[in-house]
C-alpha cells in the first residue's frame, strides 16, 4: 500500500505562549514531531464538542489539559446520577445542573487561559451550522443518530473535519469525516451510513455501556483532533478504528468514499476497498420468511453469555470478535453452513450485526443485518442447544 500523503496543519500557530501555558504544557514541547510549534497551534485552535456526556467528558478534559485555546461545548441536557458512571467531568453535586456548566468549570480549572463557550442548546438541523461556525474541528459525542446526521451535514457544508466516535456496550468505533480535505478524497458520514440506513439505534439506557471504554474513546477522539490541528501523524480519515472492549481487541476497517458524492474522486488515486454498507431486514420480515422455502441462515454474533438466554432456531453462533479476527475464515464457515441461502445476522440491538454483515459482505457473503436485533424480536427463541456454535 502506498504511503499516505500528510495532512497540513489546520491552524496557524499563536505568536507565543504565556509563561503559565509554557510551564503547564512543557512535556509537549519536547515531543517530536509535535513540539513547541504544535503547542502554539493548539493555543490558537477553536474546537467544538457536541455532547458533554460519555465521550464529550474525556474529550473536554483532554483538550483543555492539552492547551486548546478555545472550546465550545454544546449540550442541552442536565446531569443525572446515572451519568456519573462514565461522565467523569461531572460530580455528585452537579446532579440536576446543566452539563455545559460542569464542562466550563472543569476546562477552566485545568486551563485558566482557555476560552470556554458553554452552549446549553439542542443541536438540530436548523441550528447546527450556526452553532458550529468558526470551529477548526468538531468532535461529535452526541447520543442520537438524528443529531449526528445534523452535525455531519453542517460540517460537510462548513468544510471542517469531524471526529466521530460511538460506544455501545463493549463495542466502539472512531473515525474522521471531512468533506473537503486538502489532501486525499472526501469521506462523509453518508459513506458509512447512507441516509435512512441506521434504523432505530438503541440508547445506552437500553443496552448498557462500559464507562471505562467511554474514557478510552473520548481520549482517542481528542488525540485525533490534536493530530489534525498540528498537522502530524496519520489521522483516521478513510479508516474506522473498531474496538472490542470485551475481548481487548482493536481492528481497522477502511472506509471508501461514495463515488456519487465525491466529485473530486476522478482526480484522486484509488482508495482501498471498504466493507460496503450491509443490507437490512426488519424482524417482522425475518419472522415471515424464517420457516419458508427462502429461509435465510441466521448468524448470531453475540457473546456466549448473551446467547445462553436464547437465540433463533437453527442459528449459527459466530461471535463478532471471531469475525473481526479473520473475516475470510468466518465467511467460509458461513458460506458452508448457508448452502446457497441468504444470511441474516443478528445481535442484541443491531449495531454489532451491522458491522458483522458488512465484514462478511466484503468477503462475498450475501448478508443482511437484522434491525433492532433481539431487542426487537417478538418471535420464539430457543436455548443454545438448538443452535450451532462455531468455536473460536
Amino acid at each position: 500500500m502506498s504511503e499516505r500523503l500528510p495532512l497540513p496543519p489546520l491552524v496557524e500557530p499563536a505568536a507565543r505562549l504565556t509563561p503559565a501555558e509554557r510551564e503547564r504544557t512543557a512535556r509537549h514541547h519536547v515531543l517530536a514531531p509535535f513540539g513547541e510549534l504544535g503547542q502554539r497551534r493548539l493555543s490558537a485552535a477553536r474546537v467544538a464538542i457536541v455532547g458533554a456526556g460519555g465521550l464529550g467528558s474525556p474529550a473536554v478534559l483532554a483538550l483543555a489539559a492539552a492547551g486548546v485555546g478555545s472550546l465550545t461545548v454544546i449540550d442541552d441536557d442536565v446531569v443525572e446520577a446515572s451519568n456519573l458512571q462514565r461522565q467523569l467531568m461531572h460530580r455528585v453535586a452537579d446532579v440536576g445542573a446543566p452539563k455545559v456548566r460542569s464542562a466550563a468549570r472543569a476546562a477552566s480549572d485545568l486551563a485558566p487561559e482557555a476560552t470556554v463557550h458553554a452552549v446549553q442548546a439542542r443541536l438540530t438541523a436548523a441550528n447546527a451550522e450556526r452553532l458550529l461556525a468558526g470551529a477548526d474541528v468538531v468532535l461529535d459525542g452526541s447520543d442520537t443518530f438524528e443529531t449526528r446526521e445534523a452535525v455531519a451535514a453542517a460540517c460537510d457544508r462548513l468544510g471542517v473535519p469531524l471526529v466521530w466516535g460511538t460506544v455501545q456496550g463493549f463495542d466502539a468505533q472512531v473515525t474522521v469525516f471531512w468533506s473537503s480535505p486538502p489532501v486525499g478524497r472526501p469521506v462523509r458520514l453518508s459513506d458509512l451510513y447512507p441516509s435512512g440506513s441506521a434504523g432505530d439505534v438503541p440508547t445506552c439506557a437500553e443496552v448498557g455501556v462500559l464507562g471505562s471504554l467511554c474514557l478510552q474513546v473520548g481520549s482517542i477522539m481528542a488525540t485525533q483532533a490534536i493530530l489534525l490541528i498540528a498537522g502530524i501523524g496519520d489521522p483516521l480519515l478513510g479508516r474506522i478504528l473498531v474496538i472490542d472492549g470485551l475481548r481487548a481487541r482493536q481492528a481497522e476497517v477502511p472506509l471508501r468514499p461514495s463515488e456519487a458524492e465525491s466529485p473530486r474522486a476522478a482526480t484522486q488515486p484509488p482508495a482501498a476497498a471498504a466493507a460496503p454498507a450491509a443490507r437490512r431486514i426488519g424482524t417482522a420480515d425475518l419472522a415471515r420468511v424464517l420457516h419458508g422455502d427462502a429461509a435465510p441462515l441466521v448468524v448470531d454474533v453475540r457473546e456466549d453469555d448473551e446467547v445462553a438466554s436464547g437465540t433463533l432456531e437453527g442459528a449459527l453462533h459466530l461471535r463478532l470478535g471471531d469475525i473481526r479476527a479473520d473475516p475470510a475464515a468466518a465467511a467460509r464457515v458461513v458460506t458452508d453452513a448457508a448452502h446457497g441461502r441468504p444470511v441474516a445476522v443478528v445481535c442484541h440491538a443491531g449495531r454489532r450485526s451491522a458491522e458483522a454483515a458488512a465484514l462478511l459482505g466484503a468477503e462475498g457473503v450475501d448478508a443482511a443485518t437484522v434491525d433492532g436485533g433481539m431487542l426487537a424480536w417478538r418471535g420464539p427463541v430457543v436455548r443454545p442447544a438448538a443452535a450451532s456454535r462455531v468455536p473460536a
